[in-house]
């Protein structure tokens, strides 16, 4: 209730929020932004509150198109938006798209979302389920999404499988980075600086000039430098990026954009903190969590949770555990070059969208309570060509082919302490597809939509993973372990360097560990596997225009997501994935384009869905794999609603209603020493444990949602004073696969406020700004530690603040 009072008082404070407003947002010098139609581009908020609410231009569906008048599942997040927000990397978004949940899982990695739809990609060898288009082009890796959130013209969000039109098929769903493109005949630019607490520093800025009549350049870069959220330094930001563009028109008729980026992440990398360890009563089998004691804010390489870590009790090696070794850094970099060329031939439109793509990944991560070496090098080609052709009669119509090549190379060490594993992989993706669409407009007023594409996937995988662990052999008058003495393995590259008292042992055999009691095992899992998938997706969906202002669609759709590999035995390969959703809307404008009332409903059906998770695999070594679970369904609703009470007054608010819950959802666990750390039923059969997680809800899927938002424009004299404020709200979710009381977060509340000064209608502001104005540092994932039954949480940004400073010319 407090948080509904604070958009009241905020509002009549002539405090807004620019969450999801469609006239003008908070003062940016950023482009022009996409929320405003282009006749209105320049207008105040005055101007564009007298013609109401104004139309949000998207090309999601491979057509220029306003938003309300597409009957698909969308959000649009302007680039005036991302500047304003401070959204620099792809976590941020949790805070303006309510139905999007990022996860930091370590390192340069980034887990996606939707709808509770996602999965845990923490490596170069599985595909994410939601596909992330920069620039119209697919990046295969989720690590490659970092260093791209500037000089946007807008961000598209769709929600459901995008089976058809899209590069790589998606089953959960799309985000579409768009950047401002070159424009000719004017000399333009803009320069944006903030500065806040963490001494957290952002500047960016773009110039676009001409080269005579037909041509144009623009480059724009980003700087981004911040302190660590943690006390240990760690959760830190550091990125520098840069873009250049050149676009050609040598006619009406044709248009040549050629675009090349670099960017660097460096710093620390994101960090954790302790919340707990799992005490094992070796006698009864039950675990009792004991919590750490530690704040949020305590990283895992602050003194006190290095010694808080010297207490974990290692079971498999019998002794507690060392500190961690604090040498985690990041030295990412990421180039790409793109091209696209449209061609109107009379006919319809020709365009040519050719890609490629680098990634060299070089970082140490100790988010997981362990120290991850992650040595990798991607690269990626890419060619798509589609024609959107004119209508033939009651026709309109899209036809395309798509070919994708990645190749990817990945030295990997896991170094645990008591486990610590060695992997060395290739592997090569070659992608293919067919796709169209058909617009059948049997009315003026009414359309039927058809589209269907052809997939024909190729993957190859050689990898070779070596686990170590240290075992002791001795046991206590309780039947626990003990060998205090036994030295833990140190983190490195390659086993080879292991050095005495350590023995070497060959694959599938031990050796003792000097007088300790224990034992060094070692277990080796090849994979040399071939893939190869095809499959036909199709969507087909009616629109009717209810009226002028209001439109009503319904569609049906399936979606797949190809198979993949893990270095895990027992789940070298695993089975595509498919999805079918159905969806119904409508999208309305009142009151003389005053209000704006969307409502949609779906329903997302999956068969053999993928997830990846921690886990032991069937030689007892633990893990990261991914595995066919079975099925699940999520169905739930989704309102929007926009109002102009009055012409410097916008108001808007969004509530989803999620039910997501796993039908089938099992695994097996061969027994061990210790059972199963799981919050799910479990039974022990003929010495392998079966995990039975069915019945419960999908991984970050609340099911409420809710976002309120407010903006207040107070004009006086030549200047103007534009404020906002927003808040969301999330029910409580589980994050992690274990389905732990621990792993459940509970109600959130987060809140944001802005206060803008500036000349009306001038080319400079300024704005002061306060994020997560209530300090909580929401837990966004929790990974458990099996060797230690330790539990570790990493959490979102606390309050943060600062002011915004930027001019456009």
């Amino acid at each position: 209730m407090r948080h509904f009072l604070l958009a009241g008082t905020a509002l009549t404070l002539a405090i807004g929020g620019p969450a999801l407003a469609q006239v003008t947002e908070t003062p940016a010098p950023a482009p022009t932004p996409s929320r405003v139609a282009p006749a209105a581009a320049a207008a105040s908020t005055g101007d564009a509150a007298s013609q109401g609410l104004t139309d949000i231009v998207i090309t999601a569906q491979r057509r220029v198109e306003s938003s309300q008048r597409a009957g698909v599942a969308i959000d649009v997040v302007s680039g005036t938006q991302v500047l304003a927000q401070g959204i620099t990397q792809p976590s941020d978004l949790n805070r303006i798209v309510p139905s999007l949940q990022v996860q930091d899982a370590g390192g340069a990695n980034k887990t996606f979302f939707l709808r509770g739809v996602g999965n845990f990609t923490v490596n170069g060898y599985s595909d994410p389920a939601i596909a992330v288009n920069y620039d119209g082009v697919y990046l295969g890796r989720p690590t490659s999404t970092s260093g791209l959130f500037y000089d946007l013209e807008r961000l598209e969000v769709l929600k459901g499988p995008q089976g058809t039109l899209y590069g790589r098929n998606a089953t959960a769903g799309a985000i579409n980075i768009l950047p401002a493109r070159p424009k000719l005949g004017e000399v333009s630019g803009f320069v944006d600086a903030s500065y806040g607490n963490y001494n957290a520093v952002n500047v960016q800025g773009a110039v676009n000039v001409p080269i005579g009549s037909i041509a144009a350049v623009r480059v724009s870069g980003n700087v981004v430098s911040r302190d660590g959220y943690l006390t240990d330094g760690t959760s830190d930001e550091k990125t520098q990026a840069v873009r250049a563009q050149v676009l050609v028109e040598p006619s009406p008729d044709l248009k040549l954009r050629l675009a090349g980026d670099y960017s660097h992440s460096g710093g620390k990398g994101v960090g954790s903190s302790y919340d707990g360890a799992y005490a094992l009563n070796f006698q009864t089998g039950a675990y009792n969590f004991v919590p750490s004691g530690l704040g949020a804010q305590v990283g895992l390489f602050d003194p006190k949770a290095q010694a808080y870590r010297q207490t974990l009790f290692l079971g498999v090696s019998g002794r507690t555990a060392d500190p961690l070794a604090n040498n985690v850094y990041l030295d990412n970099k990421f180039y790409g070059v793109n091209g696209e060329l449209n061609w109107d031939t009379g006919a319809g439109t020709l365009t040519v969208i050719p890609a490629y793509r680098k990634a060299d990944l070089n970082y140490n991560f100790g988010a997981a309570a362990f120290i991850g070496l992650i040595r990798e090098k991607d690269e990626q080609y890419s060619l798509e060509a589609r024609f959107n052709g004119k209508r033939i009669g009651p026709f309109d119509y899209v036809v395309g082919g798509y070919y994708f090549d990645e190749k990817v190379d990945g030295n990997y060490t896991f170094a645990q302490q008591a486990l610590n594993a060695y992997q060395f992989y290739t592997s090569s993706t070659k992608s293919w597809a067919v796709f169209g669409r058909v617009v059948a407009n049997v009315t003026d007023r009414f359309r039927l939509i058809g589209g269907v594409r052809y997939t024909d996937d190729h993957k190859d995988f050689n990898g070779r993973a070596d686990v170590f662990v240290v075992v002791c052999t001795q046991r206590n008058a309780f039947g626990v372990p003990s060998c205090p003495t036994t030295p833990l393995l140190p983190v490195g590259t390659n086993y080879n360097a292991l050095q005495p008292p350590f023995i070497v042992p060959p694959a599938g055999q031990a050796r003792p560990i000097g007088a300790t009691g224990a034992i060094l095992s070692r277990v080796a899992t090849i994979v040399d596997a071939t893939l190869p998938s095809s499959q036909v997706t199709w969507r087909g969906a009616a629109e009717f225009d209810i009226a002028p202002r209001s439109l009503g669609y319904a569609s049906v759709e399936r979606g797949y997501r190809s198979g993949g590999f893990s270095l895990a035995a027992g789940y070298e390969t695993y089975k595509p994935e498919f999805i079918t959703a159905y969806t119904v809307g409508v999208k309305n404008r009142f009151l003389d384009n005053k209000l704006q009332l969307n409502v949609e409903a779906f329903w997302w059906d999956y068969t053999d869905q993928q997830i990846g998770r921690i886990g032991v695999d069937a030689n007892g070594n633990q893990g990261q794999f991914s595995q066919n679970i079975g099925q699940s369904t999520i169905k739930g609703v989704e309102a929007n609603v926009e109002v102009l009470p009055l012409p410097d007054t916008l108001l808007t608010g969004e509530v989803q209603y999620l039910d997501s819950k796993y039908k089938s959802f099992t695994y097996n666990q061969p027994a061990q020493a210790t059972p199963p750390l799981t919050g799910c039923p479990t039974t022990l059969t003929a010495g392998v444990y079966t995990i039975n997680c069915a019945g419960f809800p999908g991984f970050n899927a609340p099911k409420w949602t809710l976002t309120l938002a407010a903006q207040q424009t107070v004009r006086v004299g030549g200047f103007k004073v534009v404020g906002s404020v927003d808040t969301q709200f999330r029910t409580k979710r589980y994050v992690e696969a274990e389905f732990l009381p621990e792993e459940l977060v509970h109600s959130t509340w987060t809140t944001n406020v802005q206060l803008g000064f500036g000349p009306d209608g001038g080319h400079w502001q300024i704005t002061g700004f306060i994020r997560n104005l209530e300090n909580d540092r929401i837990i966004v994932n929790t990974p458990t530690v099996s060797v230690a039954n330790a539990l570790v949480a990493t959490t979102s940004a606390p309050r943060t603040f600062g002011v915004r400073a930027g001019y456009t010319f």
